[in-house]
């Protein structure tokens, strides 16, 4: 799903891994410039992880320090 705010489009998603969901977010500005945020946190729950690509999307689009994830990511080698 894509949602705007103020004239950017923001697309939050959430995929599996293993028994955590991993939040990542896709901005595309209203110049045509695009931006991913990446790996943005693990989360329990589906929802949750939604929510956060949504808050740390609209931060980033706004000027405002991007949220913490409440866990530290491992990137695998």
């Amino acid at each position: 799903m894509v949602l705007y705010h103020r004239g950017a489009a923001i697309q939050p998603s959430v995929t599996r891994e293993g028994h955590a969901f991993v939040a990542r977010a896709v901005i595309l500005e209203g110049d045509g410039e695009a931006t991913s945020l990446g790996m943005l946190g693990q989360f329990a729950s589906q929802n949750s992880a939604y929510e956060f690509a949504l808050r740390s999307a609209t931060a980033f689009v706004d000027g405002d320090p991007m949220p913490r994830s409440p866990f530290e990511l491992l990137q695998s080698a």
